[in-house]
């Protein structure tokens, strides 16, 4: 029997959990000490966009475990909608920060706006300018999705 067909007979006798998870992630695996760094952005003021960032966020949520994922979004621009209090989407958000999700508005635009920090939703903290700030993430290892 050929090496590979011996490795594919193997993966038929593998318990069904098992072989689900094998090959799952990527290595480095996925831990406390090294979890996947993961940075959504909100530049659309669209309800439906929004609604999927947040919907991908719960996904990605699913299929990590608590300590193997960090996840923060960017809001800026228009985007900056989704986090300034009287947001439509004020619970869910509330709800994401309390499993840790951290969210981050764009002073730059907090400016433009003519806004302060005083007018975002709670524990909404606030990055001199959104765009660096995803750069340097993204530099420093974070993974940049823009669903």
């Amino acid at each position: 029997m050929t090496t590979r067909r011996l490795f594919l007979w193997g993966l038929t006798l593998m318990p069904a959990a098992a072989w689900a998870q094998a090959g799952k992630f990527a290595d480095p695996q996925p831990s406390i000490d090294n979890p996947r760094k993961i940075v959504l952005s909100i530049s659309e003021d669209d309800p439906k966009r929004i609604a999927a960032v947040l919907s991908n966020i719960t996904n990605i949520q699913k299929y990590y475990d608590a300590t193997q994922v960090k996840l923060a979004v960017i809001a800026y621009g228009p985007g900056l909608a989704a986090v300034l209090k009287g947001s439509p989407v004020a619970g869910r958000i509330a709800s994401l920060q309390d499993l840790e999700v951290d969210f981050i508005g764009c002073g730059a635009t907090l400016d433009t706006m003519k806004k302060t920090p005083a007018d975002l939703l709670p524990n909404v903290t606030v990055v001199a300018n959104g765009l660096p700030e995803i750069v340097e993430r993204s530099l420093r290892g974070w993974i940049h999705l823009h669903p």
